[in-house]
């Protein structure tokens, strides 16, 4: 084991012991850490919106090239152009395969989607629980730890 690694053991043993001894920064703690998944998770949703949006405009864009290119094969067979019209065929060929990629590629952006929504419900539920699981002392020195936090932001002029 390395020096870093020794000094990474103490600092977590360290931490361990403030926590018990101070069981309220422990809910604090807790309480931020779900409230940065949540942002988190916030974000991510944010993201996963853009990117359906980007795909969708895409899909659109690449369904105006289809019909158009369609309608180039269909004008060019009706004038006898048969090489030319395999080619825009090809070509619309081609423009249909990358839509079907571009729909799969949404497909999942809408799977991810639906996990991150399930997973801020399950926060969102889980939050609206009085104790969700805390004991009446636990959640008095939640209160306490909050009340004393809301304070020194006031004295230092930060709410």
């Amino acid at each position: 084991m390395s020096w870093l690694d020794d000094l990474e053991r103490s600092l977590e043993q360290r931490l361990d012991a403030f926590l018990r001894a101070n069981p309220h920064q422990d809910l604090l703690l807790r309480d931020q850490h779900l409230r940065d998944r949540q942002h988190s998770l916030e974000q991510r949703r944010r993201q996963l919106q853009d990117d359906a949006r980007d795909l969708r405009r895409q899909l659109l864009t690449l369904a105006t090239e289809v019909r158009d290119w369609t309608a180039r094969s269909q004008r060019a067979r009706s004038a006898g152009a048969q090489e030319l019209a395999v080619r825009a065929e090809q070509h619309v060929q081609s423009l249909m395969d990358q839509g079907r990629q571009l729909w799969g590629e949404l497909d999942g952006l809408g799977g991810r989607f639906r996990a991150v929504e399930e997973e801020l419900a399950t926060l969102a539920a889980n939050s609206k629980k009085p104790s969700a699981g805390r004991s009446l002392d636990q959640d008095w020195a939640l209160f306490e730890a909050q009340q004393e936090l809301e304070e020194l932001r006031r004295q230092h002029g930060l709410s």
